[in-house]
């Protein structure tokens, strides 16, 4: 997937123009969760997810999706992260 494409995705999908968070090394956040749905394409470094028991590593090129309400913790890798970050409101019940 491009950087085209991925934003490409957002729009079709409703999601708020995309924006570049960068995290250097060392950063980590606890355990959380955010009020809308969040869709990542990572630019550079890594980025580590933990939802439940289950780690998963994301690598420059890869997608990363959160619905709202998910608790998970975050970490950058070694050489930090930089990725492009969007948003969805999430559906009110």
């Amino acid at each position: 997937m491009t950087r085209q494409e991925f934003e490409a995705g957002l729009q079709r999908d409703g999601f708020a123009a995309a924006v570049v968070v960068e995290r250097l090394a060392g950063y980590s956040l606890g355990e959380h969760q955010h009020p809308f749905d969040a869709r990542a394409f990572i630019l550079a470094g890594e980025i580590t997810l933990t939802v439940g028991d289950v780690a998963t590593t994301y690598k420059a090129g890869n997608v990363f999706r959160l619905p709202a309400g998910t608790v998970h913790l975050e970490s950058a890798g070694p050489a930090g992260v930089v990725y492009l970050s969007g948003r969805r409101e999430a559906a009110s019940s």
